[in-house]
């Protein structure tokens, strides 16, 4: 029997509004419910205070925060329009206790816990202090290095990502085969060594990319998921620590790559931003990134040319970020300090610098140097032209009134030029030339110098690439301005083309590998003689601070051959670069050098033969693809 047959129809509007309103309030009627907060703690005496928390759950509309004990206060919470994400202000006073904060969440339906911590912080004597050219930087992609621990191969919540035979699944290098080859990279003479991003990221196969007929995996950690956690395939956080824990025991640095341009395609915020314009676009409708980096640069361009390349998701699939939106830009900042001061970290290699607005690195740069003065940071700007990478250098104002405050970028000019001298044996005197574009920089002696990375192919793929003109490469990036770089595996003349196969596993870092590069007794006989020859350099220049930080003077050049000095001081060092197929004698003049007529320069490499100083001239001969680096003392 239906209902209708006992109702008129205005009684029947009366019910179904009765039903409609009971089940709305039904629905409101449910308890808030909190399932995570970022950041998850903080700490006393923090110069970001206020640090604001961002609360993800459910029915968290109308909610207040409330908070037993003194020392904390909460400000009032601002909640989105579905009730998924509250942002809420904690003061932090000076007389705060560190410790688990009883904070409460409170709506109408009822009350939720909000778990936070506030905690003393690290200790600053060996942590947070920076990167220079002092330094010798070896960039390590994790899942590629080496295997440590085989129990996260394959972890519970993301099972089926390993496989070691495809390129783009997780092959299970981890943290804890970083720490155990670190004594691998003291002996080798590294400094300092740069991580590629360790955040938490997608536990599915996917293939976004329409150009890519396999499925693939995000092992290279540049699609996060969480910028709060670790991803799991590594290691947990507690590892992540002991990497720069026992890294600094030895004296070596840590760099840690960010992204602050966009998340992973699979990131929860995608389905539910916290704010309506927490992105540029939404996953159905967005501008794809134009690469139009010129743009930026060029005081003539219009907001609207400029447009896709700061706002457009990159390869049209990583949802861009609009830190123009005030709780984006707080939550990165934000974001960047804990990931500092839960770490004791030294750097930050940040990602895409040029896709996100320039008042945005202004303000994170300024939180960072506030807190940690001493901290470095390297922008990656992925451009040929000097003229174009050197307007994102911080020191000045450029005409769009911003200083970005970055300290260093990559040399990728510099890197061209390498790749054209010595894999492809063009003239030398690019090199030459392209440093005499340091004018353009505010501090070109902190840029970092490379011959590869994980973005480029390799070195030895390059199709003329021989032994020895990695060799006169690395003795160039070891003796010239900047802070170099070497790609882990580089040092022994790794092969690999074009991405995935410039990340190949390093030979020996997995159990029942056939052979093991980290030891001499498996490298080839090519392989050893390109490490001790980038051996022998890094300590070198560990010896001799002119290399490092000495003014840099050009001598001589020609169509293949480059001589110029390196000056601190009273102390010379004289480097002569042969990259002919035959020998060559070159004559430069020395009367601006402080060397006096006699002085004999001897080779510090040790396979060049020795030159007197006569008439403010030196004269020398060099075999062909060789290289000699000269000072006045005795013979190392």
């Amino acid at each position: 029997m239906q209902l209708t047959h006992h109702l008129s129809d205005k009684s029947l509007m009366r019910v179904l509004s009765l039903v409609v309103v009971a089940s709305w309030m039904g629905h409101a009627a449910e308890p808030p419910e909190v399932s995570k907060v970022e950041p998850p703690n903080w700490w006393l005496g923090h110069s970001l205070n206020p640090v604001r928390i961002m609360i993800r759950g459910t029915n968290l509309t109308g909610a207040r925060v409330e908070i037993d004990g003194a020392g904390i206060h909460p400000g009032e919470p601002r909640v989105n329009s579905k009730g998924t994400y509250a942002f809420v202000d904690l003061m932090i006073d000076r007389g705060a206790r560190a410790g688990l904060v009883s904070l409460r969440l409170t709506t109408a339906s009822g009350t939720a816990r909000v778990p936070f911590t506030i905690q003393e912080p690290l200790n600053r004597e060996g942590r947070f202090g920076g990167f220079s050219p002092d330094d010798l930087i070896y960039l390590i992609m994790p899942d590629r290095f080496a295997n440590g621990d085989r129990s996260n191969d394959d972890p519970p919540r993301s099972r089926g990502l390993l496989d070691r035979s495809k390129p783009r699944y997780y092959h299970g290098g981890d943290f804890a085969g970083i720490i155990q080859r670190l004594p691998y990279l003291k002996e080798l003479g590294v400094t300092a060594i740069w991580l590629n991003p360790i955040y938490d990221n997608s536990d599915r196969l996917d293939r976004m990319r329409a150009n890519l007929q396999e499925t693939i995996t995000d092992y290279h950690g540049y699609g996060s998921v969480d910028f709060y956690a670790v991803e799991e395939h590594l290691g947990d956080f507690v590892t992540a620590r002991e990497v720069v824990e026992a890294a600094h025991r030895l004296g070596i640095k840590v760099i840690l790559d960010q992204v602050a341009n966009h998340t992973g395609p699979h990131h929860p915020w995608i389905a539910d931003p916290p704010t309506p314009t927490w992105f540029n676009g939404t996953a159905e409708s967005h501008l794809s990134n134009a690469w139009q980096t010129w743009t930026l640069a060029d005081p003539h361009s219009t907001a609207g040319m400029r447009r896709a390349t700061v706002e457009g998701w990159f390869a049209g699939i990583l949802p861009d970020l609009n830190q123009s939106d005030r709780e984006v830009a707080r939550y990165l900042i934000q974001n960047t300090l804990w990931w500092i001061g839960s770490t004791g970290i030294d750097g930050i290699r940040e990602d895409t610098v040029p896709y996100v607005p320039r008042p945005f690195w202004r303000d994170w740069m300024g939180a960072i140097k506030r807190e940690y003065p001493e901290f470095r940071v390297v922008g990656e700007v992925l451009e040929r032209d000097p003229a174009l990478v050197s307007f994102f250098q911080g020191e000045r104002l450029q005409f769009d009134g911003v200083d970005s405050g970055i300290d260093m970028l990559f040399d990728f000019p510099l890197y061209y030029a390498v790749r054209r001298v010595f894999a492809q044996g063009q003239s030398i005197r690019e090199l030459a030339t392209t440093l005499g574009q340091d004018h353009l920089y505010p501090n070109p002696g902190a840029l970092i110098t490379f011959l590869g990375l994980h973005d480029v192919p390799r070195f030895m793929s390059e199709p003329d690439a021989t032994a020895e003109g990695l060799k006169l490469a690395f003795t160039f990036l070891m003796t010239t301005r900047g802070i170099p770089l070497i790609y882990y595996g580089d040092e022994i003349g790794m092969p690999g083309g074009a991405d995935p196969d410039n990340r190949r596993d390093f030979p020996g870092g997995w159990p029942g590998d056939p052979r093991d590069a980290f030891h001499a007794k498996g490298r080839t006989e090519s392989e050893e003689s390109i490490f001790r020859h980038i051996q022998h350099l890094a300590h070198l220049r560990e010896r001799l601070a002119s290399l490092r930080r000495g003014k840099l003077l050009h001598l001589f050049v020609s169509e293949q051959a480059y001589v110029y000095a390196r000056v601190l001081g009273s102390d010379v060092v004289i480097v002569v670069l042969n990259n002919g197929a035959a020998p060559a004698t070159t004559e430069f003049e020395l009367q601006e050098l402080p060397l006096p007529d006699g002085a004999v320069l001897h080779d510090a490499l040790g396979g060049a033969p020795s030159a007197q100083v006569v008439k403010g001239k030196a004269r020398l001969s060099l075999p062909a693809r060789s290289a000699g680096v000269y000072r006045t003392a005795a013979r190392p």
